[in-house]
């Protein structure tokens, strides 16, 4: 099975939460513990993509990230996987149709931070993407208002479940989206490596760069 990624059974709802991961940490682990208890999902799948080309500096090498993100991520229903690196996908839309076509019994659900559904509307293809599977937005310190005042916020604002149903969302038809508060840690990627607990590669890692969340590019 291409990324390591397993079978799943007919109906199962499939959270997929994409990034660098460089590095992953407690955050992340943080998210994903509530994305499965407060969406009803049966599976969390970390798509750990090969590099960010929006950053000036390259990531550390992909072997590394995928790493660390088993080390820190222990459960059960959780994948860590380079399906997007092993399938040659750039865009977010792109990877979310290949793993429809691949798993066409699994209802998968768009997992973001508030910060991203911010900038949304900049994605490729973001609106296919809405129309397609269902959003679940996890807030995140500082772009709570930003976020639910976003174009993608407004244009699809019926569309949106309440924080009550969030356990309904994987079970809905897109376009549907879900927006949930929770006690987040500040913690962020960023601050660890300027930190300097997380010395990453400068060299790249030999991948060719893949836009992140699938912001369109040349």
């Amino acid at each position: 099975m291409i990324g390591g990624l397993p079978q799943v059974g007919r109906g199962q709802v499939v959270g997929l939460l994409g990034g660098s991961f460089d590095p992953p940490h407690q955050g992340h682990v943080n998210i994903t513990l509530a994305a499965l208890k407060r969406f009803g999902l049966d599976w969390v799948w970390w798509l750990v993509s090969p590099a960010n080309p929006l950053k000036t500096q390259s990531p550390a090498p992909l072997e590394r990230r995928m790493a660390a993100a088993r080390a820190i991520m222990r459960h059960p229903r959780v994948r860590i996987s380079d399906f997007e690196v092993q399938a040659g996908t750039r865009h977010t839309a792109r990877t979310l149709r290949m793993l429809i076509g691949r798993f066409p019994q699994a209802r998968f659900v768009w997992l973001m931070g508030a910060d991203n559904l911010a900038g949304f509307h900049r994605w490729h293809d973001w609106r296919w993407i809405m129309e397609t599977v269902p959003v679940g937005v996890l807030a995140r310190p500082g772009e709570r208002i930003s976020a639910r005042l976003s174009p993608a916020a407004m244009r699809y604002r019926r569309c949106r479940l309440p924080a009550r149903a969030s356990r309904l969302l994987g079970h809905g038809r897109a376009p549907a989206w879900c927006f949930i508060n929770l006690p987040m840690s500040d913690l962020s990627s960023t601050r660890i490596r300027e930190s300097g607990d997380w010395p990453s590669s400068r060299n790249g890692s030999g991948c060719r760069a893949r836009l992140p969340g699938g912001i369109a590019g040349p």
